[in-house]
């Protein structure tokens, strides 16, 4: 329990941002979905234009510190490679 006006506020705050920070990871994550299921399928068009649309997605996370940047490289890397290995 927050015993000061600015830590009610924060702790108000938090649950507001804590909402949107699961959303947006959300969203990236079925992003990355969207593109494993293209891959598995074998359409290699859908494939890279789900790709494509994931990975501003994913920078976009990056910008906000929802996820670390590293993270963000290692999760594109692997999407790439898949979806160039459909040749």
């Amino acid at each position: 329990m927050a015993n000061t006006k600015s830590a009610e506020k924060a702790a108000r705050q938090a649950v507001v941002h804590r909402a949107r920070n699961v959303a947006l990871r959300s969203r990236m994550r079925s992003a990355i979905r969207k593109v494993s299921d293209a891959v598995e399928s074998g359409n290699k068009t859908a494939a890279k234009t789900s790709y494509e649309a994931a990975v501003p997605l994913i920078d976009t996370l990056v910008n906000k510190k929802i996820i670390h940047r590293n993270q963000a490289a290692r999760h594109k890397s692997r999407l790439a490679k898949r979806v160039k290995a459909l040749a």
